[in-house]
């Protein structure tokens, strides 16, 4: 059975840092693009960015580079999103998902292509 399963959400300060994982089990991680997304209370589910676990290549949103990083550890079968410089409107509930693919290049422009989601974790930026 194909899974997924974020961690590491929870309540941060303004300004704070967080770092989500994501592990997969049941399928063969390399074959895979990793992406992760974001929906905050009454919007649209937001690309963030994604990472070809073949490649180790990443693609980030144009909003959020920079304020976002992913990696990943092919041992665990886990990938991570580094998040820093938390504001309010960061908060909502995060997603990974993945994508068929050993391409180089991803995206995140589209929820289509990615057809395993994760349960999601909720993070909320808050004093």
């Amino acid at each position: 059975q194909r899974q997924l399963v974020e961690s590491g959400g929870g309540l941060v300060q303004p300004g704070g840092s967080l770092r989500l994982s994501c592990t997969a089990s049941g399928f063969a991680f390399d074959y895979y693009v990793i992406g992760w997304f974001r929906q905050a209370p009454g919007k649209e589910r937001e690309g963030i960015g994604c990472i070809s676990i073949s490649y180790g290549s990443t693609h980030f949103a144009d909003s959020l580079e920079g304020q976002f990083t992913i990696s990943k550890d092919d041992a665990k079968n886990t990938v991570y999103l580094q998040m820093n410089r938390l504001e309010p409107e960061d908060t909502g509930i995060y997603y990974c998902a993945a994508e068929p693919s050993r391409s180089y290049y991803c995206s995140v422009s589209t929820t289509d292509p990615y057809h395993y989601w994760g349960q999601g974790t909720q993070v909320t930026v808050s004093s």
